[in-house]
Order: structure tokens, then sequence, then C-alpha cells
């Protein structure tokens, strides 16, 4: 894994998640012993997400939220590639099963006001290593949702229930594939999961999730 944009000090703070981790959400099992006896944390295994898989390069923590918002807010597309070459290493077992890869897509009036996805700035370059094709309009966000930090899960996955469609040129191309979703963080995977819905609707045949950074903690069954 290179450093390049990003201080050895920085670099070193950052929590890189290795097996074994949960197939299902990407969090790090506590136990070993666990993760051998079934692939899927507790959540997974009973209420699974649209999407197949998820792998994560690390831990969304103070050290790693920094350096995602300087690519996101601060407009430093360096670490796009940097974050692109991790996620070749974590997230290997999915690039090597997918079709193509799709990044989760802004609004396109954040995109105005942002000049760029950072998704899709992840994604080309991650799709170029791995000899995949990239389709970085195949999604469209067609609705325009506020921040999702601090809500709920329930409030985050009724807020982007219906935001995404699959454009038509990005129907034909994901027809039959299987598809590798990216995008920067994952919490409670409700933007992950309308993502997905819409496009298993157009005709995946499978849709996996690789992400940045995760929370640490792994899903919990709602009471």
């Amino acid at each position: 894994m290179g450093a390049a944009g990003l201080s050895a000090g920085a670099f070193s703070r950052v929590t890189f998640l290795e097996d074994p981790v949960c197939d299902g959400c990407g969090a790090a099992f506590e136990h070993d012993g666990g993760a051998f006896a079934d692939p899927r944390c507790a959540a997974c295994a009973a209420r699974p997400y649209a999407f197949a898989r998820t792998r994560a390069a690390c831990v969304y923590d103070d050290a790693s939220r920094q350096v995602i918002l300087r690519l996101k807010h601060g407009d430093q597309q360096q670490f796009a590639p940097l974050f692109a070459r991790w996620l070749e290493r974590a997230a290997a077992p999915l690039l090597a099963d997918c079709d193509a890869i799709v990044p989760v897509p802004l609004h396109r009036l954040r995109l105005l006001s942002r000049r760029f996805n950072q998704a899709a700035e992840i994604a080309r370059p991650l799709a170029k290593a791995a000899n995949r094709q990239c389709l970085p309009d195949a999604l469209i966000r067609t609705v325009r949702t506020d921040s999702q930090g601090g809500k709920s899960a329930r409030g985050r996955r009724l807020k982007v229930k219906s935001a995404f469609a699959v454009t038509p040129a990005g129907a034909r191309a994901v027809q039959g594939r299987r598809i590798l979703l990216v995008d920067d963080v994952l919490t409670t995977g409700a933007t992950a999961e309308a993502c997905a819905r819409a496009l298993l609707a157009a005709g995946a045949r499978a849709v996996d999730l690789a992400v940045v950074a995760r929370v640490r903690t792994a899903r919990t069954l709602p009471t």
C-alpha cells in the first residue's frame, strides 16, 4: 500500500481491516473462531443486505476521516488513486468476481458545487488496475438528500429508499452482470442498499460493495 500524498504519521494512524471480516457487511470479527464458523455476523445472517458481499479498506475513525475529507471536501484528488490501491488489496476477491464497477453517484446539484464525485474518482483507477469496465453514469441520484450524519439507520433508509435510478444506458450495461459498487464510507448501509436494489431491479445478476472505510462496529438487529 502506498501512502503518496499522506504523511508517514497520518498513514500509521489509519486502522486497516484484515481478515477475518464479515462477508456481508465487512466489519471485523472480534474472534477468529466465530468468523471461521460462520462467514457472516448475526445481523447479516438474519437480515442480509441487497448487496451480496462487502469489503472495506479501513476503519472509519478520526484518522481515516481526516484523510477522506481531504478528498471529499478539500479537493485533494491525489487521494483517489491512493484509496483505489487500498481497495485493490481489501476488495481483491470482489474485484476478481465482478464484471463492472459502478460508483455511488452524487445528485447533479451537489456535483456542480463539489465539481467531482469522490466515489467515481476512486472507481476509475480501481477499474483500470483490475481491468474491469467502469460505469460512472449507470446510476443517478434523483433526489437530493441532506447529510446523513446523525440520522438513525431507519431514518437513513427512508431518506434514500427511492433516491437512485439506473439510466437506460446503465440498464443495458449491467444486465446479467455482477457489479462492484464503490463508495467512500459505509455507516448504516442505507445508501449502498438503495443503489444495490436499483441495480438488481435493472437486471444486474448480483451487487457487491467496496468502500474505503466503514464504521468499526458490526450491524445490530433491531429490537
